[in-house]
């Protein structure tokens, strides 16, 4: 049974570093109950020591792993008296190069824990969500779910994959209880200054991923920026939230003008075979 004296609550994944953490934050920083989940220990710790008093829970959680998605809502929902207002699917990985570059592990971990592991925390919160008045499932999209990223094909394509299945069940959780629904969103941040980028930008080369974004002269969206979209999206009726310049700018132009975004695409991938 759900609680609703209970303060509010929201389940993030992905929640040791970058936008988890930064969420985490912005929502401890308003009264609700927060579940830090992610496979990085450490990291989960110094999360929950940036929020107030006893407002997280930690939880121990690889997002390809059905039954420990069971466990740790469960767990979590104990913490939270049996609310869960937001789960937020945000765990993510990013691998660049060419597609044949990569490696069938690397294509592998990409669907199943930016895809994959969207639909198990989505199927594994369903109760709970149907159960919480005004709940709402924000998924961690990409501005490269705007249109597809040369050198960055499979995670590209991941994002699609967010972007479908919110669209989906924004319409198919309409009438999943009698108090409105169960909201569905996503944020599609542009390039966000994260642990993401710090691998190289492709399996042959020295050269980072943040190097290649500041080689094409692309900007950074702070943290701060991105839990404040977040916010936004769970309490408000827009389906997808575009989250920094870069990603406004991408999604008008893959609408109006496709050809510019493919001929600076290919001026882009000319400058990183030269590097």
């Amino acid at each position: 049974m759900v609680d609703e004296t209970a303060c509010q609550a929201i389940f993030i994944t992905g929640a040791a570093s970058g936008i988890g953490r930064a969420v985490a934050r912005y929502f401890a920083a308003r009264g609700w109950c927060v579940g830090l989940a992610d496979v990085n220990a450490a990291g989960l710790a110094e999360t929950a020591e940036m929020l107030p008093g006893k407002a997280s829970s930690i939880h121990i959680l690889d997002v390809r792993d059905r039954e420990a998605w069971d466990v740790a809502l469960a767990d979590f929902a104990r913490f939270s008296k049996g609310r869960l207002d937001v789960l937020f699917n945000n765990a993510g990985i990013a691998h660049g190069g060419p597609l044949m570059d990569n490696t069938p592990a690397q294509i592998d971990d990409l669907i199943d824990i930016n895809f994959k592991g969207v639909v198990n925390g989505a199927r594994a919160a369903f109760p709970y969500l149907r159960d919480t008045p005004g709940s709402c499932l924000l998924n961690t999209a990409s501005a490269a779910a705007l249109y597809g990223s040369a050198g960055f094909a499979v995670y590209s394509a991941t994002k699609f994959a967010v972007r479908a299945m919110t669209e989906a069940l924004e319409i198919e959780w309409l009438d999943a209880n009698d108090s409105g629904g169960i909201k569905v969103r996503s944020l599609m941040p542009g390039f966000i200054d994260t642990p993401l980028l710090d691998g190289p930008s492709g399996n042959h080369t020295n050269i980072s991923k943040r190097e290649r974004v500041i080689e094409a002269g692309l900007e950074f969206t702070p943290l701060e920026e991105v839990a404040q979209c977040a916010w936004d999206a769970v309490h408000r009726r827009k389906l997808h939230t575009l989250v920094g310049k870069t990603a406004r700018q991408l999604g008008f132009a893959a609408r109006w003008m496709p050809g510019r975004i493919r001929k600076r695409a290919r001026g882009v991938m000319g400058a990183g075979r030269q590097g």
